[in-house]
């Protein structure tokens, strides 16, 4: 299966999660990661399937690398019917009020433009003591486990 690994980062951190990603899905994939600041919502492949790590940055907005793909959702409105995605953001709850709303508000941004959300938006909180990967790699095998049953069906 191929598999694009996306993300969305000011520091980094998401860019390492996605390495850790593709490490954990192993060679059974064809995994492919890049920047959203360098992916094109309109060439989306329906034959693949799109993991998206992103952060939030200032009041809840997303990171600098992913404007230009918000950018390309809400103005060219790309018809993104038959893209199937999971997403997982990085957030601190120091910022409560707007804690991982980056990830929420392109999950959102995906689905009106038709693409269709697998599984729950996988969240990492940095204020914890647990490191993304020991939240995203689990939540990775079950998304991956949906998939699965949802070919199998």
């Amino acid at each position: 299966m191929k598999v694009g690994i996306y993300y969305g980062s000011e520091t980094g951190n998401s860019e390492m999660l996605c390495e850790d990603i593709e490490a954990e899905l192993g060679d059974g994939f064809d995994c492919d990661i890049q920047s959203l600041a360098d992916v094109d919502p309109s060439a989306m492949e329906k034959d693949a399937f799109y993991i998206i790590v992103t952060s939030t940055y200032g009041n809840g907005d997303l990171p600098s690398t992913a404007l230009p793909f918000e950018e390309a959702l809400t103005e060219g409105k790309p018809d993104l019917n038959g893209i199937r995605f999971a997403i997982f953001g990085l957030g601190d709850m120091v910022f409560a009020e707007t804690f991982a709303h980056g990830s929420m508000k392109l999950a959102e941004m995906m689905k009106a433009q038709g693409a269709t959300q697998v599984g729950e938006r996988g969240i990492h909180d940095a204020s914890g003591i647990e490191m993304p990967e020991d939240i995203a790699l689990p939540w990775v095998k079950g998304i991956m486990g949906l998939m699965d049953a949802e070919q199998a069906a």
